[in-house]
């Protein structure tokens, strides 16, 4: 069947939000005089994985930890991060292949539409996208594969007319969980050897040109 959609994630696929998450922790906790253990930062699923790490903060501060403060100064730390990044290599000639090939744009994403929307816009990319499914309009976070079925329901097209692109082994196991064909591009933070079940691996959306993703 003719592909006629790719379907991206977002956090750390199109943009590499997930550091800038790590080290706006890390930020924080240095304001505090303590270092971050990254070990088990990045949750094995979607969406707002947040509270633990203030939880984990909050005991090694002690009483004195202010949680709205930490929190108002950690996003506005990660908003100037953010502001600084730059879709990930290779992404943009993805892009303006498809556009070439007139093929139709999604993302979906468990991070809620205010951030994915602001961050593609910011970065000249929101316009190149037909449909954005958000975490917050579905009942589950991935590999709940809600989020890609909400996407492919948008756009009109069964799951053989399109394909899905990821970042994280929870992501994958969602595209695939709705029929999704999924090409995997770790972030850097992902364990690549967890990829196995991805239909592809790439070490960066640089290394293969769209159009041979397509035929392989």
């Amino acid at each position: 069947m003719t592909i006629k959609a790719l379907i991206f994630d977002f956090d750390g696929l199109l943009m590499d939000t997930e550091t800038t998450l790590l080290e706006s922790w890390r930020w924080e906790w240095r304001r505090h005089g303590l270092e971050l253990d990254p070990t088990g930062f990045f949750a094995p699923h979607g969406g707002d994985a947040n509270e633990p790490r203030y939880l984990a903060l909050a005991a090694a501060v002690g009483p004195a930890y202010d949680r709205e403060s930490s929190h108002t100064l950690r996003m506005a730390h990660r908003a100037t991060l953010n502001a600084a990044l730059e879709p990930a290599p290779g992404v943009r000639d993805w892009l303006d292949r498809a556009a070439q090939l007139g093929l139709r744009l999604a993302v979906a994403s468990s991070s809620p539409f205010d951030h994915v929307g602001a961050m593609l816009d910011r970065a000249g990319l929101l316009s190149r996208f037909e449909v954005l499914a958000t975490g917050e309009e579905v009942a589950a976070h991935k590999p709940d594969p809600a989020v890609y079925r909400l996407a492919l329901e948008r756009l009109g097209l069964p799951p053989a007319e399109a394909v899905a692109f990821e970042d994280t082994p929870h992501g994958v196991a969602a595209a695939q969980a709705a029929g999704l064909r999924c090409v995997a591009v770790p972030n850097p933070h992902a364990d690549h050897a967890r990829f196995a079940a991805a239909d592809l691996l790439l070490r960066s959306a640089a290394d293969l040109p769209l159009d041979a993703i397509l035929r392989s």
